[in-house]
């Protein structure tokens, strides 16, 4: 009985995964990529630090910040223009394809890793801060189906960017204030230890 119901579990999230990546057309997507591939790369692996690795991002992830930058509830000047005339679905053409996509890893620097790894797989104790891979795993691979966004390879400059405007409150589109709370009680060290990790 019990090996059953594991089963049938099982079976449930591979289903609802499966649900929620054939949501989009990747095929249609990678047509509708060419101006993203512009800063993020042909395969959403971007070279320059300060634009986000999108590939084998959280497809959920993708088109729910889209979805707040082309309604302003996640200020991007610079994905304006390029977001302004996308609909849902290309937005789930889009964030398909990129899901479909291996990121690349880079290698983090020995500074401050130590830190970064303890923050990262414990948290803050004393501060109350979670561990990071509570919400995003333990290898960094994120959550579809709760929104929340791999990490697994990003830039360490743009986690960095992205900690700060959380702390600072000029990004504010996070699910119940989780990331603006978290940010707020670490220090620069502490973000750029875990983001470098």
């Amino acid at each position: 009985m019990r090996n059953s119901l594991k089963i049938l579990l099982g079976l449930s999230c591979i289903a609802l995964t499966t649900a929620s990546l054939a949501a989009g057309n990747p095929a249609m997507g990678k047509k509708k990529a060419v101006l993203c591939s512009t800063c993020h790369g042909p395969d959403g692996n971007s070279l320059v630090a300060t634009f986000p690795k999108i590939a084998g991002q959280q497809p959920n992830y993708i088109v729910k910040q889209l979805e707040d930058m082309k309604a302003g509830s996640r200020p991007a000047p610079l994905m304006a223009g390029a977001i302004a005339g996308l609909s849902k679905e290309d937005m789930q053409d889009l964030a398909s394809f990129y899901a479909e996509q291996k990121g690349k890893i880079g290698k983090a620097k020995a500074k401050d890793f130590k830190l970064g790894q303890q923050i990262y797989r414990g948290g803050i104790m004393d501060k109350k801060v979670p561990a990071c891979m509570a919400c995003h795993g333990p290898k960094g691979d994120g959550n579809n189906e709760a929104n929340y966004p791999k990490l697994n390879g990003q830039f360490a400059q743009y986690t960095i960017q992205q900690m700060d405007k959380f702390a600072s409150g000029k990004r504010h589109n996070d699910q119940n204030k989780i990331m603006q709370t978290i940010a707020k009680k670490m220090t620069k060290q502490e973000i750029s230890a875990v983001a470098n990790y």
